[in-house]
């Protein structure tokens, strides 16, 4: 049997955290909407027979991880590293307000990855190592015999999952952005 990491991003959140900033501190549930879309892609996934099941911990990631375990027989299994962008002071708050307390300076995430973080936050360079940190040691995490085949299905955030394709498809950092999928969609990273 092949080897198959499928990423998939969680399903929409409540909506009354539309333009508010939400990264990996801020555990928020799902819309009506996201809800909906969970059960439908918890079935479809299932009907892939994952082999284990990994998502980030917060709870719109969790949720489906769960429903997907709960209609196959494969471990479920919390990592940390694929956790949204920590971004420190900014969490909770508009994105209105933060640009009008570091105006311009928020473009400084992408214009400088290695080294520009939002105070108490993490960098998007910080973001790449600890996800690929975790995809590399796929060939061992939650594996007994260290033999890692069948469909892996990982349930993580937009800036983990674009860091992930972006990094193994040696894409600009600058093109990140347009590789975070939409909610609930899955990526196939072979």
């Amino acid at each position: 049997m092949k080897r198959q990491l499928l990423l998939v991003r969680h399903c929409a959140v409540d909506e009354r955290f539309k333009g508010v900033c939400y990264g990996g501190q801020t555990d928020v549930g799902l819309s009506d909407q996201g809800i909906a879309q969970n059960k439908a892609l918890a079935a479809r996934l299932a009907r892939l027979g994952p082999a284990r099941i990994f998502h980030s911990g917060l709870s719109r990631t969790r949720v489906l991880a769960e429903e997907i375990a709960a209609l196959v027989d494969a471990p479920l299994l919390e990592d940390k590293r694929l956790t949204e962008l920590d971004f420190g002071t900014w969490e909770g708050r508009s994105w209105d307000e933060i640009f009008g307390e570091v105006g311009h300076d928020m473009v400084r995430l992408m214009s400088e990855p290695e080294t520009y973080a939002p105070h108490g936050g993490e960098t998007i360079f910080e973001v790449r190592d600890r996800v690929m940190g975790w995809h590399g040691e796929l060939s061992t995490l939650g594996v007994a015999d260290g033999a890692l085949t069948g469909v892996t299905i990982a349930i993580s955030h937009g800036g983990p999952i674009s860091a992930l394709l972006g990094t193994l498809g040696n894409v600009s950092v600058s093109d990140w952005p347009g590789l975070i999928p939409a909610y609930g969609e899955v990526r196939d990273v072979g």
